[in-house]
């Protein structure tokens, strides 16, 4: 294994309107010592011919065929082939600054850091925005040590559980695999790969650039999204286990995404007609009320959303409602949320730049 090499793991599937840029933001990338492994998933459009060209173009480019198994599977395929001392993981639809690769691998040298995270921007098609509410781009990078980082993954706010967006050293990654046939399958893997970290190391500055699809999560949502539910039960399992001072903050986040689900079930009533999911969901919340009682009881507003639910779920749905038309009227405080650090003219300045 070569330990210089850096090699790019890349699950490729209905993305030819935009793998162009992916693929060319990885070959133009400042450190060049790479190992490109593009992993067309059986992908119906023109991705296997793109992947295909640009391997002839370039002898750093694997491109790797198979059938359509999903993002788990492609991803589990990948890293069959890789040889570099270390891996980063991209979505096909997202792309890196150019010397995002040349930063992690200069501050895990550095630091000598097990994992290197660098923050990102939300890319939309008209504007890129910059979470300032846990980042700040001009402040110096954070170390953590195993138990920090641990909390910071579960709290989800400066450590994501996206897999995307790091530099792994591929010895601490190599027989994780991850989970097939769910959404949200980070959520089922991250946690295992930070409790082999002993130092991860957090760049404030955005390097990489999460590409935000127009279709929302309410449009598109489907019974499928309560993987999500499902991973994080599975962690808070492993958090008793491994990090039980984590549990409180563990059940919290729970808490947020069953409600969140919740109010999604109920929007789409369509996808959950006899209400089995929403039900399942009451009765997660009220079967473990001594829990997420303990575990928001420094927390006002999640304690009040929770006696609201359990009052009734559509109280709570109201409370929500309620407090978003006094934001809108200004009579309450907008939260504070997402920096706009640039406004495209059109949308194809972002899908050909």
């Amino acid at each position: 294994m070569n330990n210089l090499m850096v090699s790019v793991v890349v699950p490729i599937y209905k993305v030819e309107k935009y793998i162009h840029r992916c693929i060319n933001s990885l070959i133009n990338q400042s450190y060049k010592q790479l190992e490109i492994i593009l992993v067309n998933d059986g992908s119906p459009d023109n991705c296997g011919e793109i992947v295909d060209e640009y391997a002839r173009k370039d002898e750093r480019i694997k491109a790797l065929h198979k059938q359509n198994g999903g993002l788990s599977d492609a991803r589990n395929y990948g890293m069959k082939y890789v040889t570099g001392g270390y891996t980063i993981f991209v979505d096909s639809d997202d792309w890196l600054e150019e010397k995002m690769i040349e930063e992690l691998v200069r501050c895990s040298h550095e630091l000598k850091a097990d994992l290197v995270q660098s923050a990102f921007y939300y890319s939309y098609e008209d504007a890129l925005l910059f979470d300032n509410r846990n980042y700040s781009i001009t402040s110096d990078p954070l170390i953590m040590n195993n138990k920090e980082a641990m909390l910071e993954l579960v709290k989800n706010e400066k450590v994501k559980n996206f897999a995307w967006g790091k530099l792994y050293k591929t010895e601490m990654i190599k027989d994780l695999s991850f989970k097939k046939g769910v959404l949200f399958e980070d959520v089922f893997w991250a946690h295992k790969v930070i409790k082999r970290v002993n130092k991860l190391v957090l760049i404030q500055k955005p390097l990489y650039h999460y590409f935000q699809r127009s279709d929302s999560i309410v449009s598109t949502y489907s019974l499928r999204n309560l993987d999500m539910i499902e991973g994080l039960k599975e962690r808070l399992q492993f958090i008793e286990m491994h990090y039980p001072e984590l549990l409180n903050e563990s059940y919290k986040q729970l808490l947020k995404s069953h409600l969140i689900h919740y109010n999604l079930l109920l929007v789409n009533r369509k996808k959950d007609k006899r209400g089995e999911k929403r039900r399942e969901i009451r009765r997660y919340i009220e079967d473990h009320d001594t829990h997420f009682q303990q575990a928001v009881k420094t927390d006002e507003e999640l304690k009040k959303q929770l006696t609201l639910f359990l009052t009734h779920p559509f109280i709570h749905l109201l409370f929500l409602g309620w407090k978003k038309g006094l934001r809108l009227m200004k009579f309450s405080p907008i939260p504070k949320g997402l920096e706009v650090v640039d406004v495209r003219s059109s949308k194809e300045d972002v899908i050909n730049d």
